[in-house]
């Protein structure tokens, strides 16, 4: 009996002589494995996968099988209140909203601020209003057009953006600008489904974030269109308009000589709308809706008596300004459908009956330093008028170093 207990307890080995204090089949098996030369597909030590799992980290797990948090999940699907940051002081409602929700598309962002689903401070409030820090801001529940990730364009989305590449004219990481062509609309409306806000989809960053727009040329006006690609761009070079540092220059043609050749106009302007159009009629300081708008402009060339080049330098921004001003002076521009109201005119043989009207150039502080110089070359229509009329291009534009008001 002693015998037999003694064969059954072996001596322990020492720590020295163990490889592990792990127990003997757990031991055996670490060692066991397909061997040099084996069968291929040879099955794996029972177990050992499972093993293995045990002894991962277990924070790691987590980790690796979490999944992103889809972007419906940011969005505020019942009625929230935020505060203004000092980041987003002086920012427009609509940009503000942008900014908060990337993919929020323009049309919804429009109609929950019309409708007045969206308060500040509990007040009614526009789109291009501006907040302040500290404001609280009533948001509605929304709906987000989701982005697309990076490498998912569909057919019709390269080619907008190979579009939007064909008019590009000045790019860098923080500005854009296009030379949009005439007929295209920079935003959208009743109606409407192309414009160059809709077609900026295309461009969101990694983030969901995409280009925005500075300023904006009308409809049927050709030229350059400043594109901010980042939040940071947008915030300086609107500033840079609101404090006018940029500088535009536009060419018209226009009937007849004006006189002086040189000169400034000074008005105000307020909209009056109708059921089938919308214009600027000349105003009164002090009418409702009325805001002032000073416009310098030059005479470069003329082609006889009958047809004139114009240089002009809007110092203000207003919807319409320059058709507006141009008009007031008696010199409509060429083809303009809202402000051409010259009595049996005829328009001369071979120029076509579109706006003659080109955002020529804009000149504007870069936001990380230096200045943004773009020009566009004349549209199409407007460069075949140029030819029979025997007009220079290349001649000097006496405007550009008119003076600030």
């Amino acid at each position: 009996m002693s015998r037999r207990i003694k064969r059954m307890n072996p001596k322990p080995r020492s720590r020295d002589e163990r490889d592990d204090s792990r127990p003997f089949k757990a031991r055996t098996a670490k060692k066991a494995g397909p061997r040099p030369g084996g069968k291929p597909g040879a099955k794996p030590p029972r177990f050992a996968a499972e093993r293995a799992e045990r002894r991962a980290p277990k924070a790691a797990a987590p980790e690796a099988s979490t999944p992103a948090k889809p972007v419906e999940a940011l969005l505020p699907t019942k009625v929230q209140t935020a505060k203004v940051t000092a980041d987003e002081n002086n920012m427009r409602v609509d940009r503000f909203l942008e900014a908060r929700f990337p993919g929020l598309s323009f049309s919804h962002i429009q109609r929950v601020v019309r409708k007045g689903e969206l308060r500040v401070d509990g007040k009614r409030v526009d789109s291009k209003d501006r907040l302040e820090e500290g404001q609280s801001v009533r948001i509605p529940p929304l709906k987000l057009d989701t982005p697309k990730a990076a490498g998912e364009l569909s057919e019709g989305a390269q080619k907008t953006l190979a579009a939007l590449k064909e008019m590009t004219i000045w790019e860098d990481d923080d500005v854009l600008v296009l030379n949009k062509p005439a007929g295209l609309a920079v935003q959208g409306g009743s109606g409407m489904t192309r414009h160059i806000d809709q077609m900026l989809e295309v461009m969101r960053d990694s983030k969901g974030q995409k280009p925005r727009l500075v300023h904006r040329i009308d409809r049927e006006t050709s030229g350059c269109l400043l594109i901010a690609k980042t939040r940071f761009a947008a915030s300086h070079l609107t500033g840079a308009f609101r404090s006018r540092s940029a500088r535009k220059t536009y060419w018209a043609l226009v009937p007849g000589l004006p006189k002086p050749k040189q000169g400034r106009i000074s008005t105000f302007l307020a909209k009056e709308e109708s059921e089938d159009d919308t214009i600027m009629r000349i105003a009164q300081h002090g009418d409702e809706g009325a805001s002032h708008a000073v416009t310098y402009y030059a005479v470069v060339e003329t082609a006889g008596n009958k047809l004139t080049w114009v240089s002009l330098k809007p110092v203000t921004g207003r919807t319409h300004q320059l058709r507006a001003h141009m008009e007031h002076i008696g010199h409509p521009i060429v083809g303009d459908p809202k402000y051409f109201n010259i009595e049996n005119w005829q328009l001369p043989g071979g120029l076509q009956n579109r706006l003659h009207l080109l955002a020529r150039r804009i000149v504007i502080p870069h936001p990380r330093g230096g200045v943004i110089d773009a020009t566009a070359p004349l549209p199409p229509h407007m460069q075949q008028s140029w030819n029979l009329l025997g007009l220079d291009a290349s001649r000097f534009d006496p405007i550009e170093n008119a003076p600030e008001e």
